[in-house]
């Protein structure tokens, strides 16, 4: 930890808001704030993302919470983050959350500082990787994972099962990954428990949030047992991709995907290569980041369809209107669904699945004309109470509703009111893989299956940086429509 950390303990470059914001005082905080320990009356140490939605909502745009002596400023309010958005005055700021995961991810794409120039280079070595051309080459790849979750899907149907949607999800978003970025097969539909990497993957998130809840110095103390786990996840996650690297190399290529530009491609521009160990740290980051979100962009998503039958059956017309009797959809025909992009967009809204984004001052400014912050200082951008602000999106902000992404809604709001990839040069740099690959599912599943809800279940949030519905599980029915019984990769038309 020393590379990252310095010597009270906190991620090297955290200031606590005192040092940064000199009209802190004119900031609301929550009431009832105790001396030393700050504001824990009522919080939740295992959800402190809706502990913070439900501050924000009764102190508005802008407020503090003060964790063990350290305060931290929160925004969210449209006009706020579109400041935020201004590149020239505002960085990515890597705090504490994110800070937490460099002991496993380093200098990776999503952990980097803006400082390291392996960020650059790596962004400008990957970004061919995810070009329309280089998509539309994932694309048959994606179809053959999907055929192993129908496979799967299929067989719970004809038992009249549920299924755990979290956990299948999370299989299919892992093996698309894992293949299509580097040609390896985790297997993961054949196993009857997680794969290995998913199990350490969930161990690193976690611990990387119980850091924040836990005062640095007691940390050693409090966290003993969990931080050796965390050892372990970590040499566990490395060794695994070690022996994807390793294979890759024994095998003399790929076919030119992800691995192989981390491999073989020099910068264009200087000539450069990565490291073998940034190699490492960027195909840990791809497959962590690659998987985790779209996984829980998919479930909240599939709750919602099994939620609501006439956004359902609205989203399963277009499918059946624009795939028609195609076998296998084509990479174009993903683009045209675009009711069930929608639902996808409002799913994402409502519980964006990489819920916070944090930006620091390149310079002495002042927020939105009225707060003044020093070169340095950083707020964290809330995205699920960006994406609820009634001013932004009317008074029934909570309310699932899919036209809300309407070309003529999105056309009347105003920029930055929707974030859930982050913001500026170091937005999600795999977000059109992520949007292609997840409405690519919907479409599917929609095809194939009517989807049965637990009429008893309600939808809580399982919280380790990234968000997930708790215990989702949903009965899939066959539909007996004959194009509804058809493989997604039985050969046929590619036709538009």
């Amino acid at each position: 930890m020393a590379e990252t950390t310095t010597r009270t303990g906190l991620p090297r470059g955290f200031r606590s808001a005192e040092q940064g914001w000199p009209a802190l005082h004119r900031i609301p905080h929550p009431p009832y704030r105790l001396p030393l320990v700050g504001d824990v009356v009522g919080a939740n140490r295992s959800t402190p993302l809706q502990d913070s939605l439900r501050y924000a909502r009764r102190l508005g745009p802008i407020f503090r919470r003060n964790a063990f002596g350290k305060e931290f400023v929160f925004t969210w309010g449209a006009d706020l983050v579109a400041d935020l958005a201004d590149e020239s005055r505002f960085a990515k700021h890597v705090g504490l959350g994110v800070a937490n995961l460099r002991p496993v991810a380093g200098d990776g794409l999503f952990t980097a500082y803006n400082h390291e120039p392996n960020w650059q280079l790596a962004h400008d070595v990957l970004a061919p990787g995810f070009s329309r051309e280089a998509m539309a080459g994932y694309h048959p790849m994606m179809l053959a994972v999907a055929e192993r979750l129908t496979e799967h899907w299929d067989r719970a149907a004809a038992a009249g099962r549920a299924v755990d949607v979290p956990g299948d999800m999370t299989r299919l978003t892992l093996e698309t990954i894992a293949r299509t970025g580097f040609g390896h097969d985790f297997e993961s539909f054949e196993r009857a428990r997680p794969h290995p990497f998913v199990t350490s993957m969930v161990g690193t998130l976690t611990y990387a949030q119980r850091l924040n809840s836990v005062p640095a110095p007691l940390t050693p103390l409090l966290l003993r047992r969990a931080g050796r786990r965390n050892a372990a996840d970590i040499d566990r996650l490395n060794h695994i991709v070690d022996e994807v690297v390793r294979i890759r190399r024994a095998d003399g290529g790929g076919e030119g995907d992800l691995l192989d530009r981390m491999l073989e491609t020099a910068h264009p521009g200087t000539g450069e290569r990565l490291s073998a160990e940034n190699v490492r740290r960027q195909v840990i980051t791809f497959l962590v980041a690659g998987h985790e979100t779209t996984s829980g962009a998919l479930s909240f998503a599939l709750h919602y369809l099994s939620r609501e039958p006439e956004v359902a059956a609205r989203a399963r017309a277009e499918v059946d209107r624009v795939w028609g009797d195609t076998a296998a959809p084509g990479y174009e025909q993903v683009a045209k669904l675009r009711y069930v992009r929608r639902v996808l967009d409002e799913s994402l809204r409502l519980w964006p699945t990489a819920p916070a984004f944090a930006r620091e001052a390149r310079e002495d400014t002042v927020l939105a004309g009225e707060h003044p912050m020093l070169r340095g200082a950083w707020t964290l951008v809330l995205t699920p109470m960006l994406h609820r602000d009634p001013e932004t999106w009317g008074p029934d902000a909570e309310r699932f509703d899919p036209d809300r992404f309407d070309a003529g809604a999105v056309r009347s709001r105003p920029p930055h009111t929707f974030k859930p990839f982050g913001t500026g040069a170091r937005a999600c740099i795999g977000r059109q893989f992520a949007l292609h690959e997840a409405t690519l599912v919907l479409g599917l599943l929609l095809r194939r299956y009517e989807l049965r809800a637990d009429p008893g279940y309600r939808l809580r949030v399982t919280e380790r940086l990234t968000l997930m519905p708790e215990g989702l599980r949903l009965r899939p029915e066959r539909r007996s429509a004959g194009r509804a019984s058809r493989s997604p990769v039985q050969t046929g038309s590619e036709s538009a």
